[in-house]
């Protein structure tokens, strides 16, 4: 059974295992391996203050009483009206179990009733895993390219998705 809540305070060590673990099997090999450790051990710890401050909706699934996805999804700065989605992971051991899937059908509900009527995410280029699971939840992509750097100084490409909420 999957069940779909939002985040309290209590819930923060069980986001931060989800991220860290989904963090390192996307994207560590895309980092030098001293700058990937720290990376994933700062994920493991950023919760607790992002629930407590309340300015994003967190909301966590569980699998049979496992939690093993988060959203985090906030207005978005860049596309006044949009919502976006700005953190999305699945633990590697619900890949596969449609926990992934019914936490965006929910996170997408949950901005529709807060007023939003579209959602936008960005997502590595070079990512295909969860290129495809966007698409697969009624992504498109909008044209939209741009870099991030994670601190390491080594800019990452993007490509954005937005769909209607």
């Amino acid at each position: 059974m999957i069940e779909v809540r939002h985040a309290g305070p209590d819930d923060a060590d069980a986001i931060g295992e989800i991220h860290s673990a989904s963090w390192e099997a996307a994207y560590a090999r895309f980092f030098d391996p001293q700058f990937a450790t720290r990376a994933i051990q700062d994920r493991r710890t950023r919760w607790r203050q992002r629930i407590t401050e309340g300015t994003s909706m967190i909301l966590l699934a569980a699998l049979d009483g496992r939690p093993l996805a988060l959203s985090n999804s906030l207005p978005s700065a860049a596309r006044p009206g949009f919502a976006e989605i700005y953190s999305f992971y699945g633990h590697p051991d619900g890949w596969g179990s449609g926990i992934a899937a019914t936490l965006m059908t929910q996170t997408l509900r949950h901005l529709r009733d807060d007023g939003y009527t579209h959602a936008h995410l960005w997502t590595l280029r070079d990512t295909p895993q969860s290129r495809r699971f966007y698409l697969k939840s009624g992504f498109t992509e909008s044209g939209a390219v741009g870099t991030h750097d994670f601190g390491d100084g080594n800019p990452l490409n993007q490509v954005e998705y937005e769909r209607a909420c």
